[in-house]
């Protein structure tokens, strides 16, 4: 790196917000290589990394070497997501306040995202949105297109998901097209080997699925019947799978009824697990079914058959591997754990080929990147 290359980085505070370890997941890769080229990097880290129920998943941040860490408990567990909101608003303001961070970093659709992109822009703070232009026909459509309107710079995983930020009227020349950060992590060694994995998790069987099912917060009324058909599905089948715990959306509890009540013979479950080794589990899974982003975006880039279930990851992505089912068609869900089982398919890189963090810093190392006007205004675009 050059002399002017490492002037410009120790100059630049670099904050990155996580309130979940799948967005977490995202930025890691991110705020490495950045920490590496002598950028000061720090996480503020709170949501669901703060809750022990959901892993305390705070502690995978507190293990990154060579970057600082702060911690705010924005929620018990049971508040309703505006309060979530207002009490995440809160703290990262205060925080900011004496941090006085240089850029701000945040990721996706979630409430602790919104929070701080809010906090970010009635301060004229810079602030960097990660995989903006999405879509999913969810509430987190919404959230994150408010992200992508409160952002000062755009940081998206797609051709497609730039044109739909340009269309939101954000200037070109602030949208950079760098691919989804999680892949780079895939992309390269885990630095554990599947057996390593099973010992540590107590994972008992080597032929298994992994299955992640959220809430959809807009379809609570229906997400208790969606949760019985389908793990009802998975048990009819006779697979084994490992279950990794929703998140903590509202219906999260109708959840976890459903999996308690799952033989524990055929299905470990588990409330988080580690970057790496969720990594090398996937590389070895049979198949990913659920509603988790990691169907529609990892597996493929995987060459892993994903099920996507019901309408969370709506339009989301498309590719070969991926098969989508309503939650409660449980013939197409057998049928795809009959005959999807174990199969392989060419590797997708619509999301990029792993080179997100690469992208991400060398747009840093800029003078004009840290030279942009602060105060927004909507571009009609031709």
């Amino acid at each position: 790196m050059s002399k002017k290359l490492v002037t410009v980085a120790r100059m630049r505070k670099l904050l990155f917000v996580t309130g979940t370890r799948a967005d977490f997941g995202k930025l890691e890769p991110l705020a490495l290589l950045a920490r590496d080229q002598g950028f000061d990097v720090t996480f503020w880290v709170t949501g669901m990394h703060m809750l022990e129920r959901y892993g305390l998943t705070k502690i995978e941040v507190q293990r990154l070497p060579g970057v600082s860490v702060s911690e705010f408990a924005n929620q018990d567990g049971t508040e309703a997501q505006d309060l979530i909101l207002a009490n995440t608003v809160i703290g990262f303001s205060k925080f900011v306040q004496s941090h006085q961070p240089d850029l701000v970093i945040v990721h996706g659709d979630r409430i602790e995202a919104l929070a701080c992109a809010i906090v970010c822009a009635t301060n004229y703070i810079r602030c960097a949105h990660i995989e903006g232009g999405e879509i999913s026909g969810t509430i987190d459509e919404i959230l994150r297109h408010c992200n992508t309107k409160l952002a000062s710079f755009h940081f998206v995983s797609s051709e497609k998901a730039a044109e739909r930020v340009a269309r939101l009227g954000e200037p070109k020349e602030k949208i950079h097209v760098i691919g989804s950060p999680e892949l780079d992590f895939h992309l390269r060694d885990s630095g554990v080997q599947i057996e390593e994995v099973r010992v540590h998790y107590g994972i008992p069987f080597k032929d298994f699925g992994i299955c992640t099912f959220h809430p959809v917060t807009s379809e609570q009324d229906t997400m208790a019947e969606q949760a019985r058909s389908f793990f009802e599905a998975l048990n009819i089948s006779g697979r084994s799978f490992v279950v990794i715990l929703p998140n903590n959306d509202p219906g999260a509890e109708i959840i976890f009824s459903e999996i308690e009540q799952l033989p524990k013979d055929r299905f470990r479950v588990l409330p988080s697990m580690r970057f790496a080794h969720f990594s090398e589990l996937m590389k070895n899974a049979a198949c990913i079914v659920g509603n988790s982003s990691a169907g529609v975006r990892e597996a493929p880039f995987l060459c892993v058959p994903s099920l996507d279930v019901g309408t969370r990851q709506n339009r989301r992505a498309a590719s070969n591997s991926i098969t989508n089912v309503k939650a409660d068609d449980q013939s197409s869900i057998l049928n795809f754990l009959k005959n999807e089982w174990g199969k392989r398919y060419p590797k997708c890189k619509e999301f990029g080929q792993g080179s997100a963090a690469e992208r991400f810093v060398q747009l840093l190392h800029s003078d004009t990147f840290w030279q942009t006007d602060l105060q927004k205004t909507f571009v009609d675009h031709a």
